[in-house]
């Protein structure tokens, strides 16, 4: 095979420059000015090399310093709530939220990093979500209140969505279609918003809004739950005399008590002989569950993936808790709820201020706006009606309105992890009828 010269794997720019070194063949040519040409060939291909190496290594670190920056600050604002008591009232997921927040709207993350905030909520929550419940302790009197919390999120959505409508979305472009996809996603999630977007056909613009505002909405409804609402829903019920509410109330402040030195102690018990070893049983066990539930859901419709991927995990991080070796993990929880933490910050890092048009849009926020709260609202009176407790009503909210993805984060939120399995259900429930939901409200919307 005849050896391939230099040139041949030169670019076209870098090939003109070897040419014109070899014009000089056509003059006087000596062994040295042989060897002049040969080196400076030699010499291109050497830069064009060290070139394409330092634009892959600019490349990379655009990558790297997000990912460091994602993964590591929950790490530091965990050593700062225990250092700063202050900051431990406010707790890490609302901190983190507001760091996020900070970060993705003062212009310094490179444009790569939108690529690392769809991958990394699509790797923590599925990663998350059997660890957490690895370590938990079910009862069988979850059924019947399931069917309570079910009934009272799709009740108070569509109230607060016709109430909603009547007010603000007979003024929109498209306005009953807008409150179908708003009944949809705020039952079961964003694919649910997708799907009835490609129903309706409705416009780009109006869609695009939807997308939004909703990030808003939910940072602005997290900041009210995660500060003083899950508090102040707690005191309500137990002060009306919520003898469930009373009792999980009374086991919280329990945890909470203990929260702190468990997490003093998560670097130490982690980073040990024992506790690397565990770990690796608890990664490996995610996987196999993530990679079976993941490889049942693409053997469904398209439609279908993510009810029966979420499903499917679901269900077989709870039958793991049940099993004797699994019992035994004091780490998974812990585990679990630091990839919410990540989870938490590049979420937030994706609300983009300066994407909002608040002039054109007013009534169409204001729609959204009056559907998450007054929801929330009807939802609390319903559920206290029905004698369900305050921390089932709350994650049960967040399911429905922000999807199953965050019910981990608000399990961790309010330190009750018991109640996340509650969660899950509620939005299980809320993806598979939400297309659903969402058509029926826009005929009825359609009619007033």
């Amino acid at each position: 095979m005849p050896q391939r010269r230099p040139q041949e794997f030169l670019p076209q720019k870098y090939k003109y420059i070897y040419s014109r070194c070899t014009d000089f063949q056509k003059y006087h040519l000596t062994n040295y000015s042989q060897i002049f040409i040969d080196i400076s060939a030699e010499a291109t291909l050497f830069l064009y090399i060290c070139s394409q190496i330092a634009h892959f290594m600019a490349n990379l670190l655009n990558y790297i310093i997000p990912l460091i920056l994602f993964c590591g600050t929950p790490a530091l604002i965990m050593w700062l709530c225990r250092r700063f008591p202050s900051l431990d009232k406010i707790g890490p997921i609302m901190l983190l939220y507001a760091v996020g927040m900070v970060v993705g709207n003062i212009g310094i993350l490179p444009a790569e990093v939108t690529t690392l905030q769809e991958i990394i909520p699509n790797i923590a929550i599925p990663l998350a979500i059997p660890m957490m419940l690895f370590d938990c302790r079910f009862s069988r009197h979850e059924v019947g209140k399931q069917v309570k919390i079910v009934t009272s999120g799709f009740l108070a959505v569509c109230l607060a969505v016709i109430f909603g409508y009547m007010l603000f979305g007979r003024h929109i472009s498209q306005g009953a279609e807008v409150g179908g996809i708003i009944s949809g996603m705020y039952t079961g999630g964003t694919i649910n918003a997708a799907a009835l977007q490609a129903i309706f056909q409705i416009s780009s613009e109006n869609y695009i809004l939807i997308n939004s505002y909703d990030i808003i909405i939910s940072f602005l409804y997290f900041v009210f739950l995660f500060s003083i609402g899950i508090r102040l829903f707690r005191k309500a019920y137990r002060a009306s005399g919520c003898k469930a509410t009373a009792a999980l109330l009374n086991e919280c402040e329990a945890v909470e008590n203990v929260q702190s030195k468990r997490e003093e102690s998560l670097a130490a018990r982690l980073f040990c002989r024992r506790g690397m070893a565990q770990l690796g049983r608890i990664v490996l066990l995610t996987l196999l569950i993530a990679g079976i539930s993941a490889g049942v859901a693409l053997l469904m419709p398209e439609g279908w993936f993510m009810v029966v991927f979420i499903l499917l995990i679901t269900t077989l991080g709870v039958a793991s808790s049940f099993l004797k070796p699994v019992r035994k993990f004091d780490l998974s929880y812990d585990v679990g709820m630091y990839l919410i933490y990540i989870f938490s910050i590049t979420i937030a890092s994706m609300a983009n201020f300066k994407n909002l048009d608040l002039a054109t849009g007013v009534n169409q926020l204001a729609f959204m706006t009056f559907a998450v709260f007054v929801s929330l609202t009807i939802h609390a009176i319903v559920c206290r009606l029905m004698k369900v407790d305050a921390d089932s009503m709350v994650i049960s909210s967040v399911a429905f309105i922000n999807s199953p993805p965050f019910v981990p984060m608000a399990a961790a939120a309010m330190n009750n992890k018991n109640a996340l399995l509650t969660g899950l259900g509620a939005g299980i429930v809320g993806y598979a009828v939400g297309n659903h939901f969402g058509v029926l409200m826009t005929l009825l919307l359609s009619k007033l």
